[in-house]
């Protein structure tokens, strides 16, 4: 039974590995590999900045407390983040492959968890809540930060997918422990 799960997770490790190296190669298509930069820039912090800064303007003085909502789960999910990455220690794709390139400079060393896909994930998550109709511009904002990231090289599709799962929990932690309808 332990070898066969053994394999399994063999298998799987390859099959991702596969995938982050088609997903890279598509980094030599100048077009793409720019917007992918452009995209995970935004990710950096930009995008989310203006959210947050804009709560008073879509909302009125609800948008004060929504702003700082967005505001204190964005640090805690940086907190989270931080705790995590450093204690897991998962080299970056294109440190581990030679044959997937880094087409962008890291904003740090390790890859797991995705910090811009839980970032995405969680603001998204909580613009749903708070302003559903902005979904049309952040949904897919937030689905290309998380391609840009293994298409750049810089993380791995588990990268990805935990980077997801940590932002919508962080986000929907949030949404129970702050609800925006009590405001």
């Amino acid at each position: 039974m332990e070898n066969r799960t053994l394999h399994a997770f063999e298998r799987l490790d390859l099959l991702e590995w596969q995938t982050c190296h088609r997903l890279a190669g598509y980094s030599r298509h100048w077009p793409l590999l720019l917007t992918m930069r452009i995209v995970s820039r935004l990710g950096d912090w930009p995008v989310w900045a203006a959210l947050i800064a804009c709560q008073a303007l879509i909302h009125g003085v609800h948008g004060w407390w929504l702003a700082l909502q967005f505001a204190l789960t964005a640090g805690i999910a940086a907190l989270i983040y931080r705790l995590v990455k450093t204690r897991l220690c998962r080299e970056r794709p294109f440190i581990t492959f030679e044959q997937i390139a880094c087409t962008m400079p890291p904003l740090d060393r390790y890859s797991f968890p995705s910090g811009h896909t839980m970032h995405a994930v969680a603001f998204t998550t909580l613009t749903a809540d708070s302003a559903p109709r902005l979904l049309t511009l952040l949904a897919p904002l937030a689905v290309l930060i998380a391609l840009s990231r293994v298409v750049l090289g810089l993380h791995y599709l588990s990268d990805v997918a935990a980077g997801a799962l940590l932002g919508l929990l962080i986000a929907e932690t949030s949404l129970w422990l702050w609800p925006t309808t009590a405001l």
